[in-house]
């Protein structure tokens, strides 16, 4: 029998601040609470997934595309094709001893490895995927993926100095001089498809190349801000032929030489979703996100385009992306840090520079119909 003072009446007097309205307003908002949680674990839940799917299915195609490069066969024992592979080795790093050096820094060293996945995860959610799939659409994006892309090397900076190692520190500030360095000819490469575009948004630009990708529809300009970029966000990346900050024939690994299980597991997934974001933004960029490729007025051809689901087409321009880079890493040798540093601030800086007034003359005297 409930007692008569836990009872809770039907209707309370008119005029109580705590009357049936009150009441009901309570239980909703509580109710709305549990299904946010209810959406915020099962949102956190399937990043997780999908990150880990996409990180293994890109170091498979990784490890195939560079056997197959060097006349080799590549994984093939571990299931079909080897397409086991990467799970056995994602085990094998779960179980691993997690070693920390006695004189690390015990806290740096263990937030070191989440800040460099953070980056990429953040910036999944801008890229317009196709005209219904994009999680946050800001009027600044351009800007906001400038700015974190940029925070990404702090993850690499504390992971070289907490870690107590020379070698490590060594290649952590390889990696913050190189980065820095090549952000700013990324900068000015995705300030040409600003002006090109009118916007800053990533679905605003893509809804830009419309009548044509910026790639070839930016004349001169657009080709080599897309060429700029590609060999800037490559170079962001710490991949061959700009991996001087995991210098195995020097450094060991470079700033994560002292990591090993699940932190080391971190860092080597981060490189692979870094990968893939960039891919995704040149296609993004450059390429016209998830755009179908038209020619003139091409009425059947253009048709067949549109029958291709936008989804589709995205993935399969980020994944040409995706193959061209691992192209450039198995093909071309590691530069030093001197030829690296030329490559930047005699080379790139100055084209992109060139190029960034070029374009901008172009929209200035309406060289084109540019969408404004």
């Amino acid at each position: 029998m409930t007692h008569p003072m836990l009872a809770i009446p039907a209707a309370l007097p008119a005029g109580s601040p705590w009357g049936a309205q009150t009441l009901a307003e309570r239980a909703s908002a509580s109710q709305n609470l549990w299904v946010t949680a209810g959406y915020f674990l099962l949102a956190i839940v399937g990043v997780t997934v999908l990150l880990t799917l996409l990180g293994m299915v890109l170091i498979y195609v990784e490890r195939k595309v560079a056997a197959h490069f060097q006349c080799r066969i590549g994984p093939k024992r571990v299931g079909p094709f080897g397409i086991f592979q990467t799970i056995a080795d994602t085990l094998k790093l779960l179980f691993k001893e997690d070693f920390v050096p006695p004189q690390a820094d015990q806290v740096l060293h263990i937030l070191a490895p989440f800040l460099a996945l953070l980056v990429p995860v953040v910036l999944l959610a801008l890229i317009p995927y196709s005209p219904m799939t994009q999680i946050a659409d800001l009027n600044i994006g351009i800007l906001f993926v400038t700015a974190i892309g940029g925070f990404g090397v702090m993850g690499i900076l504390i992971a070289g100095w907490s870690s107590n190692n020379k070698w490590s520190m060594i290649g952590a500030m390889r990696a913050g001089a190189q980065i820095i360095s090549y952000e700013i000819s990324a900068t000015l490469a995705l300030l040409v498809i600003v002006l090109f575009s009118g916007t800053m948004s990533l679905s605003g630009i893509v809804h830009s190349q419309s009548e044509g990708w910026w790639v070839w529809r930016g004349h001169a300009a657009g080709f080599t801000a897309f060429i700029i970029y590609l060999i800037a966000s490559t170079a962001e990346l710490n991949r061959t032929p700009f991996d001087i900050p995991e210098g195995e024939s020097e450094l060991t690994a470079g700033f994560h030489t002292e990591y090993s299980g699940l932190r080391f597991a971190f860092f080597f997934l981060a490189e692979f979703i870094n990968m893939f974001t960039v891919s995704a933004l040149t296609a993004t960029l450059f390429l016209g996100g998830w755009m179908p490729f038209h020619v003139g007025d091409w009425a059947v051809l253009n048709g067949a385009m549109d029958a291709i689901p936008p989804g589709v087409w995205f993935l399969g321009k980020t994944s040409a992306v995706i193959f061209l880079i691992m192209w450039i890493r198995w093909t071309f040798p590691r530069l030093r840090v001197d030829q690296l540093m030329h490559l930047e601030w005699k080379v790139l800086l100055p084209i992109g520079i060139a190029n960034l007034l070029i374009a901008a003359v172009l929209v200035l005297t309406n060289f084109y119909p540019f969408p404004h």
